[in-house]
């Protein structure tokens, strides 16, 4: 099974090269291409078999994946807690502001921090966690202004969305059939959107979490507390400390 999701982000990372951005974007990171070793390691590790629930981010934040290679992957949780020391090399054309520094990197990723930290207290170990449970990305691609400031896939125009749309819905339809789960819980509005319109049917329930983001206000008053309510809420699990 992990071999399949190795292909299939394979493909997506060869497929997103075709595509181009045009100013405010100045520069673009690909994590599957430059950190794929730490990836594919996370991939061999974990993602293999039916999982009961997949959480779906947008895309890397500057200081997570777009450091480490992983899913909201802060520095501290992906070479404490996952134990994951994969090589990562530094991206052509790196931006001055924005530099790769892999594991070595002393900023914090709050959202990474903040959703691997309640994965660790909640689960206690990562292969009870990924037993039943995975953690990705729709886009893998960070976009970064001639300054540094970070843009979403949300605040790019129509012609440029719309292609890198149709290759991420793809290799997200993909995965999804590779891992089978019964939920698949957007974190954030963006990510609960996407998987409704890819995977959304009689096979598939599709909820939401609050993003973990420090730029939302409504996350940093208790952002561990309401997901875990979100979730009793939807009925992914019966209580907050159910991990079943």
């Amino acid at each position: 099974m992990s071999q399949t999701l190795i292909e299939i982000n394979r493909r997506l990372s060869l497929a997103l090269k075709s595509l181009n951005f045009a100013s405010p974007v100045h520069t673009v990171y690909n994590p599957l291409d430059y950190a794929w070793e730490n990836f594919r390691s996370y991939l061999e590790r974990w993602g293999q078999g039916r999982k009961r629930v997949v959480y779906l981010g947008m895309n890397p934040g500057p200081w997570g994946m777009a450091q480490t290679g992983i899913p909201f992957g802060d520095v501290r949780s992906v070479g404490e807690w996952l134990g994951l020391d994969g090589r990562i090399r530094q991206p052509e054309g790196m931006h001055p502001k924005r530099p790769i520094q892999g594991l070595k990197c002393q900023r914090v990723e709050v959202s990474g921090s903040r959703l691997w930290g309640w994965v660790r207290d909640r689960w206690g170990h990562p292969d009870a966690f990924f037993e039943e449970n995975f953690v990705l990305n729709y886009c893998p691609l960070v976009f970064m202004e001639a300054g540094g400031k970070n843009r979403t896939p949300v605040n790019l125009p129509a012609d440029e969305r719309r292609p890198l749309e149709e290759i991420c819905d793809q290799a997200l339809a993909e995965t999804i059939d590779s891992l089978d789960p019964e939920w698949i819980i957007g974190i954030g509005a963006f990510a609960e959107q996407r998987a409704a319109q890819v995977c959304g049917g009689a096979r598939r329930r599709i909820g939401k979490i609050l993003h973990p983001s420090p730029a939302s206000p409504a996350a940093n008053r208790g952002w561990r507390e309401q997901a875990e309510a979100q979730l009793v809420v939807q009925g992914v699990y019966s209580t907050g400390r159910d991990t079943g």
